[in-house]
């Protein structure tokens, strides 16, 4: 029969306790004594009967182990670890970083020296209060160069900064082309500028998949104008991209081991675009890129220069560059938002409040109202209130009281509070614009015209071809509309024209799908 023993509730050691005996260290209730305790008395030390019996099961029960910490059991001991007996940690490296928008406002940001580019975004996103869309990119800008490049999502702040030159600087940007290759990829890779060592079924998607596996080698093929290293002379070679680098034929169009030359090692080097290559470096078209060693700063005689034909060919040069360069890291980086957005879209989905619910169209035509359940009689009702409206506001307005909701004069001007709506930049300018932001189906921004002080204009791009579409006004029934068609479809303000052809077509090439817009920091 086990001995009886006292219920100990769990304590700290009473301080007039001085049995500390081995037994009494190595009891299995840390922290407490094995003491009976009466209300509002101190422990009075335990019954020789008790401490017997106790000593003896302890002892008979387990074997006796030595305490090898003696000095931590006194009731004086201090403590094990004082403040300030552990050497520090090491702090996190934080470092101060310049960006700058497009309208030249900058902000000073302090980050980690693990940040990433993505992560910097997402940061200048939330404290812009803009729209995180996962189309913002971190611009490495260098004016002195006149080069410049989108980092990818995963390339570390701190360790491209080291690399720049003092003149150099980020910018904040929007970049809609930067994974548009995974979506479109016959866009971005034209049959004859791809050739293949191994089998494949020819589709883009193979193409796509070749790339991203390192065991595949995939090449780029085509003339490019390449500028001689230290000169101001360009030539027109054969050239050929293959992951161990770019190389040139010296001897027409012959890819034979023998007849192929180094032009550039992808593997510490990045890939830029040119932004004014006709005036800095006499480049013979507008269409120049650049793969320049990390290790460069301002010097340009050690730059490879280089010029494709067209937009479509400089376009698959770059990105096939990326691919080669970093694989499976920019699929990761594609999939990312997608992933996450997959993960929030439970709970980013709007839910609808009860009265929205149980809102049905009604008629109030008769001397009872009822409920219109035809749903083509619903609409044909929606559309004739919505005119109505529009007449009951017009007419307010002849009278000289101004609607606060429709006033003649907004129309003409309430454009101007949309990001889309850039103001009175020129054509170049606009032109410039759509190629910073990502030349993708559907990139559009508004304008003041330059030639009609009452037109605005319309610039597109499709088929990374920029065109333009002037808007005009037109009057009916003494208001002011505005037009694209010369009439045939007209819209109160450009909001509504805008709207119109993000859902329609219409005599556009391609639907708005993208507006360029410009923050300030």
């Amino acid at each position: 029969m086990r001995p009886w023993r006292a219920c100990v509730q769990p304590r700290r050691q009473c301080p007039s306790c001085t049995t500390a005996s081995t037994a009494a260290a190595q009891s299995p209730e840390p922290g407490s004594c094995n003491h009976r305790r009466p209300r509002g008395r101190g422990c009075s030390g335990p019954s020789p009967r008790l401490q017997e019996e106790d000593l003896h099961l302890r002892t008979s029960s387990l074997p006796a182990i030595p305490n090898p910490f003696p000095e931590l059991c006194g009731p004086g001991s201090p403590p094990a670890l004082t403040p300030g007996s552990l050497p520090p940690g090491p702090a996190a490296a934080k470092q101060d970083v310049k960006v700058f928008s497009e309208d030249g406002t900058s902000k000073v940001v302090e980050i980690l020296a693990d940040m990433t580019a993505r992560d910097l975004c997402q940061l200048l996103v939330y404290r812009s209060h803009c729209v995180d869309d996962n189309s913002w990119a971190l611009v490495e800008h260098h004016p002195h160069l006149g080069l410049e490049r989108c980092l990818e999502d995963h390339e570390l702040v701190v360790q491209v900064e080291s690399t720049m030159a003092s003149e150099s600087k980020f910018l904040f940007r929007k970049n809609y082309a930067k994974y548009e290759f995974f979506k479109n990829p016959m866009n971005f890779f034209p049959e004859q500028m791809v050739t293949w060592c191994q089998q494949s079924n020819g589709s883009h998607t193979q193409l796509l998949q070749n790339f991203l596996n390192s065991s595949s080698c995939p090449e780029i093929q085509g003339f490019l104008h390449v500028k001689e290293l230290g000169r101001k002379s360009w030539k027109k070679l054969y050239v050929c991209l293959r992951r161990s680098g770019l190389y040139c034929s010296t001897k027409g169009a012959s890819k034979e081991p023998r007849h192929l030359q180094l032009l550039a090692d992808l593997e510490d080097s990045s890939i830029f675009s040119l932004i004014a290559g006709r005036k800095q470096y006499s480049a013979p078209t507008d269409y120049g890129f650049c793969i320049k060693p990390n290790r460069v700063r301002n010097e340009a005689k050690e730059l490879r220069l280089l010029c494709a034909e067209d937009e479509q060919s400089r376009t698959c040069w770059m990105t096939a560059c990326r691919l080669l360069k970093y694989g499976m890291l920019l699929y990761q980086n594609y999939r990312i938002p997608q992933q996450r957005k997959a993960m929030l879209s439970h709970f980013s989905t709007p839910v609808r409040s009860v009265s929205e619910n149980s809102l049905v169209a009604m008629d109030f035509s008769g001397q009872t109202g009822r409920v219109i359940e035809n749903p083509a009689e619903a609409q044909s009702a929606a559309l004739e209130e919505g005119h109505a409206w529009r007449k009951r506001s017009t007419r307010m307005n002849i009278l000289g009281s101004q609607s606060p909701l429709h006033p003649s004069a907004l129309s003409t001007v309430i454009h101007r509070t949309q990001h889309w709506f850039h103001g009175r930049i020129s054509r170049e300018e606009s032109h410039r614009i759509i190629k910073q932001q990502g030349l993708v189906d559907g990139l559009f921004l508004l304008r003041d015209s330059q030639s009609n002080p009452k037109a605005f204009v319309l610039t597109l791009c499709h088929h990374q071809k920029i065109k333009n579409f002037q808007i005009l006004p037109c009057e009916d029934d003494g208001q002011t509309f505005f037009s694209l068609d010369d009439g045939n479809t007209k819209f109160s303000d450009l909001i509504q024209l805008v709207d119109f052809y993000q859902l329609n077509k219409g005599v556009l090439p391609c639907r708005l799908k993208h507006h360029c817009i410009r923050v300030a920091l």
